[in-house]
């Protein structure tokens, strides 16, 4: 066998291939718009677990930084073309990023009587306004998200959410989620938590806490809000991660609760949303369908009444996973998403000349 290769890491997760000690600087070139393209065969690396990996081929970089909250990567991968990485963790993909923003925002929006006001938490990409500004009733979409360079560059480069961040409807605010809605006077039709997945010494896991929910996030919904999250991987083997633990704390405080889940490709799992009111939630299949054709300009590519149904009924063992939870979120006892992103850019080719 030759010299072992030797892995160099850099900030956002990468590293360069280093054999023989000299550092591989083939890796990289510019196009015609000045972005990095790889030379080589490239690849993203997401841990999923200790023992699992999720990874998929890379075009180029479209862009590496780190905020003062965390680390930004935006990629053009060859199968989901551009896609956003924060902190290590997928956050959406442009080719199947409509399926988790249409199950984020239409289904609180649906089964409000009249939605005319929304405060949207995180959200940076703008996608989740994109979908609001989608109904007729909105007349104002308030976004906080805390991390203004994550925004400025979604807009500069997400060409889909264009118009959304344009337009007059919407409200944006670059400040901490609690504290921009704390500061609110006004209350809300539609509180969601377009977050990002509850990371160790992440930017956000506090925004998932039983006292965030009862203390400023309840106070400001209107008598018949709705809430809705993102509540993380909702697959069989990994709902029990935080999926189960953010359900029990809502239904610690709201009186209604309804979960529901589908699958996402990118993310190589099911996903899981929590949507929550003082009102009872009817997800009544035709009811669905006929809101959507009267609320809804144009026309939606994932969600409609059967689909929104049918992803509230649970296979038995997250059923009784729910059912039987005790943990409930608080700063002091929180729950995380294992692992952490690592990406790497390596020439199979080069990789087998080194071992």
């Amino acid at each position: 066998m030759g010299e072992a290769v030797e892995f160099l890491q850099y900030s956002n997760g990468f590293c360069k291939m280093n054999g023989h000690h000299e550092i591989n600087k083939g890796l990289l070139m510019m196009n015609h718009e000045n972005y990095p393209v790889i030379n080589h065969e490239a690849w993203f690396e997401e841990e999923i677990d200790v023992d699992l990996k999720w990874s998929f081929a890379l075009n180029s970089v479209l862009h590496r930084g780190r905020s003062e909250y965390q680390d930004i990567v935006l990629l053009d991968t060859k199968r989901f073309g551009k896609v956003l990485v924060l902190d290590g963790k997928m956050q959406s993909a442009e080719i199947d990023e409509f399926i988790y923003h249409e199950c984020l925002i239409h289904p609180s929006l649906l089964c409000h009587p009249n939605p005319k006001s929304m405060f949207i938490m995180g959200g940076g990409e703008g996608s989740a306004v994109r979908e609001a500004l989608k109904h007729k009733s909105i007349e104002k979409v308030v976004m906080c998200d805390i991390d203004e360079e994550v925004v400025d560059f979604c807009r500069r480069h997400l060409s889909a959410n264009k118009e959304a961040f344009s337009s007059s409807k919407l409200d944006l605010v670059i400040n901490d989620a609690k504290v921009g809605l704390e500061e609110r006077k006004e209350k809300f039709d539609i509180i969601v938590g377009d977050l990002a997945d509850p990371v160790e010494g992440g930017p956000c896991y506090q925004l998932y806490t039983k006292s965030f929910y009862e203390k400023i996030l309840k106070p400001k919904l209107n008598d018949s809000g709705i809430f809705v999250t993102q509540a993380g991987p909702a697959g069989v083997f990994t709902h029990k991660e935080v999926f189960s633990s953010i359900y029990n704390t809502i239904r610690q405080v709201f009186k209604y609760v309804v979960v529901y889940t589908t699958h996402v490709p990118s993310f190589a799992d099911t996903w899981g949303w929590v949507m929550a009111s003082d009102q009872p939630l009817c997800v009544d299949a035709a009811m669905i369908d006929k809101k959507i054709q009267e609320r809804i300009e144009g026309e939606l590519d994932y969600l409609n009444g059967a689909m929104l149904y049918s992803s509230t009924i649970l296979n038995k063992t997250i059923s009784q996973t729910l059912k039987n939870e005790t943990h409930v979120y608080t700063e002091e006892n929180a729950r995380f998403i294992p692992g952490h992103g690592v990406a790497y850019c390596i020439s199979n080719q080069e990789f087998m000349k080194q071992v």
